[in-house]
């Protein structure tokens, strides 16, 4: 069955500036997506991941490796976090983005992976 990358983009607000009622609400509703995510045995994995500037950047460099602060792209949303989701088309791929994206309030960018033959 074909993997989907559903992309979590955000502005980077960190949960130390949501009220206590934020965060609640927000873990609830993540908790019973991920549950019919799970039930539905579409979640391979998901992770959130740490503020955009504890990245580092390793880049090639005339045949040396330069390692910089991060992140990345200097734009004003950033990865936070993404899903590895098993869906049978694009179409259901992008039924699961759209509950991400009411649930957590931020844009999702959804792409399958590449089917690599012999894996």
């Amino acid at each position: 069955m074909p993997k989907f990358m559903l992309s979590v983009h955000g502005t980077g607000r960190s949960p130390e500036e949501m009220s206590q009622e934020e965060l609640r609400r927000g873990y609830e509703q993540v908790a019973t997506l991920e549950a019919e995510m799970n039930a539905a045995k579409a979640l391979l994995f998901s992770g959130r991941l740490s503020d955009p500037d504890r990245a580092r950047v390793v880049r090639p460099s005339r045949a040396k490796v330069r390692t910089t602060d991060g992140p990345y792209a200097e734009t004003k949303e950033q990865l936070g976090g993404f899903y590895i989701v098993e869906a049978p088309d694009l179409d259901a791929a992008l039924e699961w983005a759209s509950k991400v994206t009411l649930a957590i309030n931020t844009p999702i960018e959804v792409r399958p992976f590449v089917e690599m033959p012999g894996r």
